[in-house]
């Protein structure tokens, strides 16, 4: 007589399905998972330790306020946004080409405003611009 019990087969893990499960948990983590941007930095704006530079002639200056107004050549605009921008650049440039387009912002001006600037002289085609900025820190 046999009194031997019979043993099992040796037990088999297979895992491919457990890699499958294993993808779908990955992706689903990877879609619903929130990725939080830093609104707010606290940075410090640099200022020009250059001599100061002199402004050639034939070149147009853009002055932008703080409050975001913009003035071409010492005359003010009435809008605020590119098109008007750009309307008061062709009228200003008469024909030019080749004109140093020279922004002077406000320290307090917001970035948009100076953006804008930089948007309207790249539809017009201005390829030379520069910034003015004033010797020391600002106060």
């Amino acid at each position: 007589m046999n009194f031997q019990r019979p043993r099992p087969d040796d037990p088999e893990i297979n895992l491919i399905p457990l890699i499958d499960v294993l993808l779908v948990v990955l992706i689903f983590l990877m879609i619903t998972t929130t990725y939080s941007r830093y609104t707010q930095l606290n940075i410090e704006l640099p200022t020009a330790e250059a001599n100061p530079a002199h402004t050639p002639a034939g070149s147009l200056v853009v002055a932008v306020s703080a409050a975001g107004q913009y003035a071409v050549d010492g005359r003010w605009l009435q809008g605020r946004d590119v098109p008007a921008l750009v309307r008061a650049l062709s009228a200003a440039l008469h024909g030019r080409h080749g004109v140093l387009l020279v922004i002077s912002a406000d320290a307090r001006s917001t970035q948009q405003s100076v953006v804008n600037v930089m948007q309207a002289a790249r539809l017009l085609g201005l390829r030379r611009l520069t910034f003015a900025t004033q010797h020391g820190p600002v106060s």
